[in-house]
């Protein structure tokens, strides 16, 4: 007899028998319904994870009249492999996935203890420090500030042209500077790799008018600010050097050999349409107001103390400028018999030779010809040697009282520098010198 039921196989083969209630081969319970042969599957499965139990329930009281138990020993026939294989495929499958959980797990807690301890070492070593560059830059670009950009373009356009480090760093530079004032469009004439500080100063002008960028450092020699001059606003070298010739124009005393000493080191922002004199008539008269506001007012003595600072700013570090200054004074003493009178200063010596060095031959210490030479010659030399910081102007208008004669730097990395009151000691301090100098590679001490 054959049925078509749903479920039911019809797949081009013969009908299969109609296999008894209760039996094992088919999908047809005692009552004559159909459920399926997966849903007997998971009946026989809950009686196997069960052990087999019927709790409590005996086979009359399951079906209907007429059922006819199968025999005892199907119920100890031994189970279709397929649906054996199948229930350690699923524990497998579920210690499987246990493990996959504790593996993500596992690194995920790993990576996230990985990331914290990278992020607090590059923290502590300052790897996660915005950077800035030191300044005051090299070289000379024009830079375009456009109608409409804010702080944030600019400085991320400045870092675009190598011209800050950082747009935070600018930005910042520039909360902390602006006092209220806005960056104006306009053409700039800026260095590579300047500070962000200044970068805002540079700037900051008036209109955005374009403008020469010129950057001074302190103790920079005479033809070294005309060179700086020159390569900022494009004046021929010439026409600085012949304003140089005549100091006594810019308002300098009559023993001013020149105008060393009196272009103040600092940040520029020429107009380009500056005239040469015009820009050295700025640069003299912050030097000026520098004295005056150190307390020197007479012409001659801020000659002097001009040529003080310019030998303590060549001859120590900011923070020994005020000691080296007290030394200098015990030298000029009248009544000093340690070194009577003499400055012995090297850069001094140097500059009149016209090179920079470490090193002088006991020839060129004994040349009484070179008027900046301060071993061979007593007090000042002729004239400044270079220009001071205001730092270094303060400092010999208000030197230090100490006992000290003699100065020399040990260690020329550091700054180091030690003091003393006699040659004797002197001595020794510069054998501690040479000895550094030992360490180096050749040069460094030259």
């Amino acid at each position: 007899m054959s049925h078509s039921y749903p479920g039911h196989r019809a797949s081009g083969h013969e009908s299969e028998p109609e296999p008894r209630a209760g039996t094992q081969g088919g999908g047809y319970a005692a009552d004559g319904q159909d459920y399926g042969t997966e849903d007997r599957y998971r009946q026989d499965d809950a009686r196997w994870e069960d052990g087999g139990q019927d709790y409590g329930l005996h086979p009359e009281e399951q079906h209907d009249p007429g059922y006819e138990p199968a025999p005892v020993q199907h119920f100890f026939a031994e189970e279709p492999a397929s649906r054996r294989s199948r229930r350690p495929s699923r524990e497998k499958q579920r210690r499987r996935r246990r493990r996959t959980l504790v593996m993500a797990v596992v690194l995920a807690v790993f990576a996230g203890v990985v990331f914290g301890l990278t992020m607090f070492l590059r923290d502590l070593l300052g790897m996660n420090e915005i950077k800035d560059y030191p300044g005051p830059g090299e070289g000379t670009v024009s830079f375009v500030v456009h109608p409409g950009d804010g702080p944030l373009v600019i400085g991320n356009n400045l870092v675009g042209e190598d011209i800050v480090a950082s747009s935070e760093k600018f930005v910042e530079a520039f909360q902390q500077e602006s006092d209220g004032r806005e960056i104006q469009p306009g053409t700039y004439e800026m260095r590579y790799q300047m500070s962000s500080s200044g970068a805002v100063t540079a700037l900051l002008g008036d209109g955005g008018t374009a403008v020469h960028y010129a950057a001074i450092d302190r103790d920079l020699r005479l033809n070294e600010t005309f060179d700086r001059l020159t390569e900022s606003t494009g004046i021929p070298l010439a026409e600085f050097e012949a304003l140089a010739a005549s100091p006594q124009d810019f308002g300098l005393p009559a023993e001013a050999v020149s105008l060393e000493g009196y272009l103040f080191p600092g940040e520029y922002r020429f107009p380009v349409d500056m005239t040469a004199a015009e820009i050295l008539e700025e640069m003299v008269a912050n030097t000026f107001s520098a004295l005056e506001e150190s307390g020197v007012t007479d012409p001659a003595e801020q000659y002097d103390v001009l040529t003080k600072a310019s030998i303590i700013q060549a001859e120590a570090g900011e923070a020994d400028y005020a000691t080296v200054a007290g030394a200098i004074e015990n030298r000029l003493r009248g009544d000093n018999t340690e070194t009577n009178g003499l400055i012995q200063s090297d850069a001094t010596v140097t500059y009149g030779l016209n090179r920079k060095s470490y090193n002088l031959t006991p020839e060129e210490k004994a040349d009484t010809s070179n008027p900046y030479n301060t071993y061979a010659n007593p007090g000042l030399p002729v004239g400044p040697i270079g220009s001071p910081s205001v730092e270094a102007i303060d400092a010999a208008a208000n030197p230090a009282d100490v006992p000290y004669f003699y100065w020399v730097t040990v260690n020329l990395d550091s700054g180091e520098t030690k003091f003393s009151s006699t040659l004797a000691e002197h001595a020794k301090y510069v054998a501690e010198y040479q000895e550094w100098c030992g360490t180096q590679e050749a040069g460094r001490c030259d």
